[in-house]
C-alpha cells in the first residue's frame, strides 16, 4: 500500500535527507559525478536545507510503500504553476506505481490550488526521467543552465504539463 505523508516534523525531514542521500548517490553520480552530488546534497537536500525550503513555502512529502519510507516529493505553489521540485524513488521500489501515484497526488494539489500547470526541471542527460515525464503528459518547454555555485551547473530542461 502506498501512502503520502506531509513532512512537517524534524524526524520526517531527517528521513527525507537520508532518502535523498541514498537515491541521489545511486542515480546521479554516474550522470554528473560524485563531487557535484556531494555539493548538491549538502546545499539542497541536507536536513537543514530541507527545513529552510519548508520555511520558504516548499511542501515536502514522504511516500511509504507497505509503511516503509521509499520516496519523497517536494512542491511549491507559484502564481502561475505548481512547481514540482523533487520526485525521487528508491531504486528497489521503482516500477511499483509509486511515481504515478505521486503524480496523481501532485495533479490534485495543483487543482486544489486552482493552478492549471505543473512545471519541473530535469537534467538534460536524465533520459529515463524525460521519457517518463513525456509519457505522463509533460512537454519540453525550454532549456535552463543555472550556476549553482562551487563551479557546478545544473543543465536542465524545463518541462510543463497543462491540466
Amino acid at each position: 500500500m502506498i501512502e503520502i505523508i506531509s513532512a512537517t516534523t524534524q524526524h520526517q525531514i531527517n528521513q527525507i535527507a537520508i532518502l535523498a542521500d541514498e537515491i541521489w548517490r545511486e542515480y546521479y553520480i554516474p550522470m554528473v559525478g560524485k563531487p557535484q552530488i556531494d555539493y548538491m546534497l549538502e546545499k539542497f537536500q541536507s536536513a537543514e536545507a530541507i527545513k529552510n525550503q519548508v520555511d520558504t513555502g516548499f511542501e515536502y512529502f514522504i511516500i511509504t510503500f507497505d509503511a516503509i519510507p521509499v520516496s519523497y516529493i517536494a512542491i511549491k505553489k507559484e502564481e502561475e504553476a505548481l512547481f514540482l521540485s523533487k520526485i525521487y524513488v528508491l531504486k528497489s521500489y521503482r516500477g511499483k506505481k509509486i511515481a504515478k501515484t505521486a503524480l496523481q497526488f501532485i495533479e490534485q494539489k495543483a487543482k486544489d490550488y486552482n493552478l492549471k500547470t505543473i512545471r519541473l526541471t530535469v537534467n538534460i542527460n536524465n533520459v529515463t526521467a524525460i521519457k517518463a515525464y513525456n509519457a505522463l503528459g509533460f512537454k519540453n518547454a525550454d532549456s535552463i543552465k543555472l550556476d549553482i555555485g562551487n563551479g557546478f551547473f545544473m543543465d536542465d530542461f524545463l518541462m510543463k504539463k497543462e491540466l
